[in-house]
């Protein structure tokens, strides 16, 4: 596990993003996984920054995603599908057809999640996974409880999780209660992993995440902690409880 801690969220965005350009440039096919949320948006923004600087081409990235709300369509405003296109894929040369999300508007969801399990081994797994850590400690939509050995399934998201992402929707009602999400041991398997963490709503979960000892599914993050290639870009107020104990 390598910690490097940034002053703000910018910098951890900047940061991220510098670390995903280097690997792209290095590994122009990379199989690059990819989170949703508010903590991303930053490093999305410099991608198709960096991009439009002309320097680096995303024409032969594949890119899966964590995760997906079931019951929206791809083209529902607060669908995943339209956070990735309206925040990074449209403004960018990656082909469509080498972006995957879950369909969490199919008919079998659980055809899909298997669909999606034997696409990412046809690609041979994934080579870098960018991940954020909720509150609760999930990742993906892994919520406390999930076992450390399903790769995706259908998951009942928290309350807790339901209220964090209402300030998305119009009010809390409209939050999808259940998603399709990448499992813990997919997310494990990706060859290398940056975790990126801003602000202090987040400085207990990170504060628990660098003191675990061994991994326990009430904390779905303690999956990572022997991850061999592990990079951790946190700002200061995500730190703050963490320093304060030292």
């Amino acid at each position: 596990m390598k910690l490097i801690q940034v002053k703000d969220k910018d910098e951890m965005s900047r940061l991220g993003a510098k670390h995903i350009i280097h690997r792209v440039n290095n590994q122009p096919k990379l199989v690059l996984g990819l989170a949703t949320g508010g903590t991303p948006l930053g490093t999305y923004h410099y991608l198709v920054d960096e991009y439009n600087k002309k320097r680096i081409s995303y024409q032969d990235v594949t890119t899966v995603n964590l995760d997906e709300y079931v019951g929206l369509t791809q083209k529902h405003p607060n669908s995943y599908h339209t956070y990735m296109e309206e925040n990074l894929f449209k403004f960018i040369d990656i082909p469509l057809n080498k972006t995957h999300i879950p369909d969490g508007s199919a008919d079998n969801l659980d055809k899909e999640c298997q669909e999606y399990d034997t696409l990412i081994e046809s690609l041979g797994g994934i080579d870098l996974q960018l991940l954020g850590i909720g509150e609760n400690g999930h990742i993906g939509f892994n919520e406390p409880g999930t076992s450390f050995d399903q790769r995706t399934h259908v998951i009942e998201l928290t309350e807790s999780t339901r209220v964090a992402n209402a300030r998305y929707f119009s009010k809390i009602e409209d939050v999808p209660k259940f998603a399709i999400t990448m499992g813990i041991l997919t997310i494990c398997e990706s060859k290398e992993i940056v975790l990126l963490v801003s602000g202090e709503n987040k400085a207990e979960a990170l504060d628990q995440l660098l003191r675990q000892k061994k991994e326990d599914e009430a904390f779905p993050a303690s999956a990572l902690i022997h991850h061999p290639n592990l990079t951790i870009y946190a700002d200061e107020s995500a730190l703050s409880l963490y320093k304060s104990k030292r």
